[in-house]
């Protein structure tokens, strides 16, 4: 998937939107003020980060060995960083969908109610 489809796609989510509150090649994509997806656009190849289930973080890595690492700059925990050009785009879609639902999962209601009206 190619940078620009990655960021239609992270755009299309419910209530996301994109800034570069880091610098000026660090884009991020965030749903309620808390981020989702982290591309720093300076890297090649392309990449991004994206939040994820800490067991299934270790599982992705053994399975995806060079092309989904612990995040970088980032809790090595809770993040991935995804090659997005040497992955499926359907995984892709998949694990930034998971990253979104993460990161809504955690909103409080009032701030998940807002995000059900918009």
């Amino acid at each position: 998937m190619h940078v620009e489809a990655f960021r239609e796609y992270c755009l299309s989510k419910k209530g996301a939107t994109e800034g570069f509150p880091f610098d000026q090649d660090t884009l991020v994509f965030k749903v309620m003020g808390k981020m989702f997806a982290i591309v720093p656009l300076e890297r090649f190849p392309p990449q991004a980060n994206l939040k994820c289930n800490p067991e299934r973080a270790l599982e992705l890595r053994e399975t995806f060995d060079g092309k989904i690492l612990p995040g970088y700059h980032t809790s090595k925990v809770h993040w991935n960083t995804v090659y997005i050009e040497q992955l499926p785009e359907d995984l892709i879609r998949e694990l930034t969908d998971h990253s979104y639902e993460l990161i809504v999962a955690s909103l409080t209601k009032k701030a998940r109610r807002a995000l059900e009206d918009q």
